[in-house]
């Protein structure tokens, strides 16, 4: 089980230069994760058990008939809802099946992938900034994270970044807007994602 999660880790690492705001990290790196983790969760069927168990009543196989369910769904009888548990339904949806108001569930079929789908949707806008950022700022901060610095180095650089900056105020218009496209992007993807049960 190990071995599943492993690759994840790549997602989160700790960078001497940051590019970004704490709200894009949890995006990309929290939210990315664990809608990946829980994708490997769904679809780990033999670490995890069985996704479906269906009460095979001839000498089908039960692997078959396990398969069979699952890709012909399942569904709850709507009259059924409301009956005793216990002594008219053994629980609430189950029931006979002779009667037409037979409500069909697809969801569980789909839902690793929407789990895959929405990760990568929510990595779109890191992916969009890391081809826009392309180390810019790395390059710009030059070695001013170095623990071992000297004191006259670091004031030197600092000078040379100061001079840099001012010699280029105002040329970063593209740059500023690309992050802020990214961050509306991570915005608008919450909100897209966002869906109210029924």
């Amino acid at each position: 089980m190990d071995g599943l999660f492993r690759g994840l880790s790549k997602l989160i690492k700790i960078t001497p230069v940051t590019n970004d705001d704490i709200v894009f990290r949890l995006h990309r790196q929290l939210t990315v994760l664990i809608l990946f983790a829980f994708s490997i969760i769904v679809t780990a069927r033999q670490y995890i058990g069985d996704p479906i168990d269906c009460l095979p009543k001839s000498e089908i196989s039960s692997d078959l008939l396990d398969t069979y369910c699952w890709i012909h769904t399942t569904f709850s009888i709507e009259s059924a809802w409301n009956k005793t548990i216990g002594t008219e339904v053994p629980y609430p949806g189950i029931d006979n099946s002779r009667g037409s108001d037979r409500v069909h569930h697809y969801y569980y079929q789909w839902v690793c992938f929407f789990l895959f789908i929405q990760a990568l949707l929510f990595y779109l806008p890191r992916f969009l900034w890391k081809s826009f950022e392309n180390h810019r700022l790395s390059s710009i901060v030059m070695d001013l994270h170095s623990p071992i610095l000297s004191h006259d180095e670091r004031s030197r650089q600092i000078k040379i970044f100061i001079n840099y900056f001012i010699a280029h105020l105002g040329y970063n218009g593209i740059f500023t807007f690309q992050y802020y496209f990214c961050q509306i992007l991570c915005f608008a993807n919450v909100v897209g994602q966002w869906n109210e049960p029924e």
